[in-house]
C-alpha cells in the first residue's frame, strides 16, 4: 500500500514537473545588472521585460507563457561565458545579450555549440558578426560605422588638425578607438594614442601627458564611468580641450559623473533619438509610464525580444536552427522602424548620428 502511493505521488510529481516544462517557453537575457555600469543592464532589461509582459498578456507564443531568466555577466568575459552556459543549461531557445562586445564575443561560441540565436541590443565589435555563426545578430550598428562618421565628423565639420586618442583596453572601447583612428587617415594628426584601465578612477597623470601635446580634442573609446571622470578630470586640470566618444558614454550617468558644466559640448556617436520615430512613439509611452526615463539602449532591447519572438511565432518551433532561419529571411517591423538583418546578422541601414550634451541632455546635433 505504501509502495503504491509513493509510485502514485511521485508519478504526480512528475506529470506536475513535465507539463510546467511544457507550458513556458523559456528566453534568456544576459547583460551588467551590478556593478558600474548597472543602469546600462537594468535599462536594457526593463526593455526585455516589456515586450516579454505585452506577449503573455496576449497568450504568449505557440500557445505557452514566455518565461524570462535574467542573468548578471557584471560585463566580466568570463562571467559571460560561465552565465551563457548556465542559460544553455536552463534550457532558453534563445537570448537577448550580450550589452558588452567583450563579452558577447565569448558568449556567442557557447549560443554556436548550443544552436540557441542570440541578439545583441548593444554589441558593436565588428568582430562579433564576422565569425560567420548563423544564430547570431545585433540590432545596433558597429564599430566601423559610429567610427566612420565620427572622423567624418572631425575632419569635415569641426575641421580638427591634431587629436588624442584613449580607449579603455576593452574589445568594445579599443575597437571603436581604432576604427576612428582608421578612419581619420591623413586628414588628421594624432598627436596621443594610449589605454585606460577600465575601472581606475584617477586619470590625471595619463591626461597630464595628453595636455602636452596640445590636441584639439580627445577621443574616447569606452563606457559612461570613464568618460565622465576623464571629462571631470581634464577640467581640473584647466584642458578646454573638445571631447568625443560613442554610444557606451551616451547616458545619463555620464552627465552625472563628469557633471553639467563640464559635459556640456562633449560629441557622442549614437543612433537618432527614438522620440523623433513616429513607430517608437507608443513605446516610449508605455516604458516611461512603468519605468521612467527611456535608457539609451531600452528601445534596442525592446525590439530584440520581438524580433525574437516574431521569429519563434513565424518557424511555430523552439528549434534553434528554423528560428534563426526567420531571423535572416524575415522583415520586421519594430519600434525603430523595418528591420532587415544581412547575411551576417547586422542590420542593414548604418544608424549613426553625431549627438552633443546642452545643459545636462543629450541632443541630436549632425549627420552627414
Amino acid at each position: 500500500m505504501k509502495k503504491g502511493l509513493l509510485f502514485l505521488i511521485c508519478l504526480g510529481l512528475l506529470s506536475f514537473g513535465c507539463q510546467k516544462k511544457e507550458d513556458v517557453i523559456k528566453i534568456g537575457f544576459a547583460a551588467p545588472l551590478t556593478g558600474d555600469q548597472a543602469k546600462m543592464g537594468t535599462d536594457i532589461k526593463n526593455g526585455v521585460s516589456l515586450a516579454v509582459e505585452e506577449w503573455n498578456d496576449k497568450g504568449g507564443v505557440l500557445g505557452k507563457k514566455i518565461e524570462l531568466i535574467l542573468s548578471d555577466d557584471q560585463h566580466d568575459p568570463k562571467q559571460a561565458v560561465s552565465v551563457a552556459n548556465k542559460m544553455v543549461n536552463e534550457g532558453v531557445i534563445g537570448v537577448i545579450g550580450h550589452f558588452n562586445s567583450s563579452c558577447s564575443l565569448p558568449a556567442s561560441d557557447v549560443y554556436h555549440r548550443a544552436g540557441i540565436p542570440m541578439i545583441t541590443p548593444g554589441s558593436t565589435n565588428p568582430l562579433l558578426t564576422e565569425k560567420g555563426y548563423e544564430n547570431v545578430f545585433r540590432v545596433c550598428g558597429r564599430d566601423n560605422q559610429q567610427g566612420k562618421i565620427g572622423a567624418e565628423f572631425a575632419v569635415n565639420y569641426l575641421k580638427l588638425k591634431n587629436v588624442a586618442i584613449l580607449h579603455d583596453k576593452t574589445t568594445y572601447g579599443q575597437g571603436l578607438a581604432d576604427e576612428f583612428k582608421k578612419f581619420l587617415g591623413d586628414k588628421v594628426k594624432v598627436v596621443y594614442y594610449s589605454g585606460i584601465v577600465q575601472g581606475d578612477k584617477d586619470f590625471k597623470m595619463v591626461l597630464t601627458t595628453v595636455k602636452s601635446k596640445d590636441p584639439e580634442l580627445i577621443f574616447f573609446g569606452g563606457i559612461y564611468p570613464e568618460a565622465g571622470l576623464l571629462v571631470k578630470q581634464a577640467r581640473e586640470l584647466g584642458m578646454n580641450v573638445k571631447f568625443m566618444s560613442g554610444d557606451g558614454t551616451i547616458d545619463p550617468k555620464f552627465v552625472e559623473i563628469a557633471g553639467v558644466a563640464e559635459a556640456d559640448g562633449t560629441f557622442l556617436t549614437f543612433s537618432p533619438d527614438p522620440k523623433n520615430i513616429p513607430t517608437a512613439k507608443d513605446f516610449i509611452g508605455k516604458y516611461q509610464s512603468k519605468y521612467g526615463e527611456l535608457g539609451p539602449y531600452s528601445i534596442y532591447s525592446y525590439d530584440a525580444a520581438n524580433i525574437l519572438l516574431d521569429a519563434i511565432k513565424e518557424a511555430k518551433s523552439t528549434e534553434g536552427k528554423l528560428i534563426s532561419a526567420k531571423l535572416h529571411s524575415m522583415k520586421f517591423n519594430t519600434a525603430l522602424g523595418e528591420i532587415k538583418f544581412d547575411a551576417k546578422g547586422d542590420v542593414t541601414t548604418s544608424p549613426y548620428v553625431i549627438w552633443t550634451t546642452r545643459g545636462g541632455k543629450f541632443v541630436e546635433y549632425w549627420k552627414p
